[in-house]
């Protein structure tokens, strides 16, 4: 299983943290953001489909930042993939 750690830019999370296996989600995890909601989305997204979880989670966006930390997940999980 392969480790990555993402900064995202423009929303309240610090870091997020996500485990790659056969192009599975493990163990994703943010600092800071909204605690329940983060936290939320860690559970929803063991075990699935890193691509398929960019195409749902890319693009949302919270308020007025123009992203989110869903967002941001998704461009970890793309830049992740890509290499």
């Amino acid at each position: 299983m392969e480790k990555y750690t993402y900064t995202p830019k423009g929303v309240c999370a610090r870091q997020i943290e996500f485990e790659l296996e056969d192009g599975k989600l493990h163990n994703v995890k943010f600092t800071g953001g909204c605690d329940g909601n983060t936290k939320a989305i860690g559970k929803l997204l063991e075990g699935a489909d890193a691509a398929n979880t960019v195409n749902i989670l890319k693009g949302n966006i919270c308020g007025m930042k123009g992203t989110s930390c869903a967002d941001q997940l998704a461009k970890g999980i793309e830049e992740a993939l890509s290499n």
